[in-house]
């Protein structure tokens, strides 16, 4: 059982501590959020419903009437009353708190609730080092007339909200791709409730009741003297305040947003650079775009929690195909195979698969088989008594998990953990123990990749400026895409004979009948981007007097400059895993194998920051 520091407070002290707890989680964090702002706009002028984190008020009643008896003492302590115009700063390094408390909540109310010209737009404002930003909304009310009929005059119109703004207020140099994320979320808040105030007016209803315990506190403060938080006491009164300030912890904690405004519509958001971190920086969500475009069907999905938990997250209304997939998912089925066991089009499979990964629920892997070889990652946690080597222990009796991080000591293939004599549980003990390890990014997979590297003749023992490198002088292809791709199964773990898909710049396939004038043309015009001393190193290979090989030497060519993995090959070709091998050990002279991670889900395998 985890010790509660809060517990055993009262309520107030508890929310106090809650405010401080998140001030130094997020202290300096340009991710996440300083504070959250309610305004609105009526007939009644502009109004500030609600911000939190709230300011505190000064605890001794005697001191702020000595502060407010002496206008020009200093403020010493920091949490003296604000000038009139509500933009008192202190000369010292701000904290995330301070900086918005340096603005009143007359003038937050001013300069965030906007005109009706500027509303269903991104608001963003700089002042000093807080960056401001928001999404207002036009409520558009119909007009609102009531006749009497023993009094023929119609009444005034009763008072309503024109347009409300809900805004974050972030550190001036915060991440363009975070602003963008904020505004993401005040907009899609926004909607929300824009539609249930169209529907039931309740956005009307929280802010009466906002602004009226705002009114009492004020009145009470009058009366006695003592100053209040008047937000403090909306919280546990309006549901709306709660929704918010929930919004907010989890911006500064998990970075996962769910809500359900007016207990009806769901909002959901992720913000991407709190679930997806290396070390202490977060991943770029343009690294992290550009990843999720290059999957391929050979890869896997790994999800990072189990189906039971996983399915229980999702909204009532979600889809039935993420439903079918997660129950179908497996680590050892490739994109292609989950498509045709969950009957579902491999374009869907894609964009359900990058929707899993965005969130944090699942990452990208190569299917799990024998021949693959993991090493252990360099980031993981090696601790005798850390929190995973006891969830190890419990999950697999018998097993520690320092002595099993110490056999991927050195990249190992999963191959040499098989033991004929062993019992099949045994077997799929350790893909459980493998896929375990993975989904805590302990292991890192590395796969092996080929250049051509020709020895320099004695003439010419450099690369001549006006040689071309070989990426440039052989090219690429156009490879596989969700949308041109022909379905088929691999024949074994070993073997990923899948069909070939269709390649507009593919190379013609080599008619059979040995060693015709039409195949010798064919593997000339391959061989033709090399130059003459490449071309002639290449023929003097012994095996290159073999027509059959050289064929398929010519014909993958342009995969031979470290950009293509072996399984990659394997699949864009149809080929089996040990005719390229012996093609590799053929032409070891001019060919270089090298062992490292994919680039394309390196990232997923980073680990996530705890």
């Amino acid at each position: 059982m985890m010790y509660n520091p809060s517990a055993g407070l009262p309520d107030d002290r508890k929310s106090m501590y809650s405010q401080s707890q998140n001030s130094v989680y997020k202290s300096g964090d340009k991710t996440s959020p300083i504070s959250v702002i309610l305004v609105s706009s009526g007939s009644r002028g502009n109004k500030l419903l609600f911000r939190y984190p709230f300011q505190r008020v000064a605890e001794c009643p005697s001191s702020l009437t000595a502060k407010q008896r002496s206008p020009y003492a200093l403020n010493t302590t920091g949490d003296g009353l604000e000038d009139q115009d509500g933009d008192s700063r202190e000369q010292s390094p701000l904290t995330d708190e301070q900086l918005v408390a340096g603005f009143s909540d007359i003038i937050l109310a001013t300069i965030l609730a906007t005109k009706s010209d500027m509303c269903g737009k991104k608001f963003e404002l700089k002042i000093d080092n807080v960056r401001f930003v928001g999404h207002p909304t036009l409520l558009q009310h119909p007009p609102i007339i009531q006749v009497s009929k023993t009094d023929p005059s119609p009444k005034r119109e009763m008072p309503t909200m024109i347009l409300f703004n809900v805004v974050f207020a972030l550190r001036a140099n915060a991440d363009p791709s975070v602003i963008s994320c904020m505004h993401n979320l005040s907009r899609r808040i926004a909607i929300a409730l824009q539609h249930e105030e169209r529907r039931c007016q309740y956005l009307t209803r929280e802010a009466k009741l906002m602004l009226a315990v705002q009114d009492e506190i004020t009145t009470m403060t009058e009366t006695d003297g003592s100053p209040q938080s008047p937000f403090r006491q909306i919280l546990p009164k309006c549901k709306l305040a709660r929704d918010l300030k929930e919004a907010y912890d989890s911006l500064c904690t998990t970075g996962v947003v769910r809500l359900h405004i007016n207990n009806w519509l769901e909002v959901s958001f992720c913000l991407p650079h709190k679930i997806h971190r290396i070390g202490g920086n977060h991943i770029p969500p343009e690294a992290l775009e550009s990843s999720l475009k290059a999957i391929r069907p050979y890869h896997a999905l790994l999800l990072l929690e189990s189906e039971k938990a996983l399915l229980s997250q999702l909204p009532l209304d979600c889809s039935p195909a993420m439903v079918r997939l997660i129950k179908t998912c497996s680590a050892v089925k490739n994109l292609q195979q989950l498509a045709q066991d969950a009957d579902l089009a491999l374009l869907q499979i894609f964009q359900i698969a990058a929707h899993l990964v965005y969130w944090g629920k699942a990452i990208i892997i190569y299917p799990l088989c024998e021949n693959n070889v993991y090493m252990l990652s360099p980031h993981a946690n090696i601790c005798l008594y850390s929190p995973l080597a006891e969830q190890f222990a419990q999950l697999f009796p018998g097993h520690d998990l320092p002595s099993m991080l110490a056999k991927f000591s050195l990249p190992v293939s999963l191959a040499e953990f098989r033991n004929p004599l062993e019992a099949p549980a045994q077997e799929a003990q350790l893909i459980q123990m493998v896929v375990w390890m993975l989904q805590r990014h302990l292991l890192i997979q590395l796969h092996t990749y080929v250049c051509l590297m020709v020895p320099p003749s004695e003439d010419e023992p450099g690369l001549r400026d006006e040689d071309p490198p070989l990426a440039a002088r052989v090219g690429g292809r156009s490879l596989s895409t969700p949308s041109a791709l022909s379905f088929g199964s691999p024949t074994s773990s070993d073997d990923m004979t899948l069909t070939s898909p269709s390649m507009d710049n593919s190379s013609a396939e080599l008619l059979p009948g040995g060693d015709s004038p039409l195949n010798k043309r064919m593997t000339e015009t391959l061989l033709a981007s090399l130059s003459e001393h490449e071309r002639q190193v290449i023929l003097n290979i012994p095996a290159a007097q073999n027509p059959e090989d050289l064929r398929m030497f010519a014909r993958l060519l342009h995969y031979f400059r470290g950009h293509h993995h072996l399984e990659e090959i394997m699949y864009n070709e149809n080929m089996r895993r040990s005719q390229l091998k012996t093609l590799f050990d053929k032409f070891r002279s001019v060919l270089v194998v090298t062992n490292h991670e994919d680039p394309i889900i390196s990232i997923f395998q980073s680990p996530m920051e705890q």
